[in-house]
């Protein structure tokens, strides 16, 4: 089966948005993300609100300034629920593929360009 390793710096490593949208608990490893920064988005769809509990979602920024660092999880997840996330994830997100701190690879969610 494939597996797929994703980021998570926010909302989706909450309890509660794990199980509303894959149905069950993550277990993941903490990493880091060196040359981005967090900022705030504002999140209007209700369903991700629901999920969540909050309007206001963290964006992952490119910087390219290896100082700027995000700590993080990182999650292993199946096909199906890789797809899952890019549901959950609004337009305002891309994902895109990013060398971790510890040098595995991982997908990220950052604003879109």
């Amino acid at each position: 089966m494939l597996r797929h390793l994703v980021f998570s710096y926010g909302t989706l490593q909450q309890s509660d948005v794990q199980e509303a949208t894959f149905n069950r608990l993550l277990h993941g490893q903490p990493d880091v993300l060196q040359g981005y920064k967090i900022d705030s988005i504002e999140i209007t769809d209700q369903r991700v609100i629901k999920a969540s509990g909050k309007n206001i979602h963290p964006i992952l920024t490119h910087t390219g300034i290896p100082e700027d660092r995000v700590a993080g999880t990182v999650f292993e997840l199946t096909e199906e629920e890789l797809a899952l996330s890019d549901d959950y994830e609004v337009e305002d997100y891309q994902r895109v593929l990013a060398v971790m701190e510890s040098g595995i690879s991982a997908w990220i969610y950052c604003a879109t360009q």
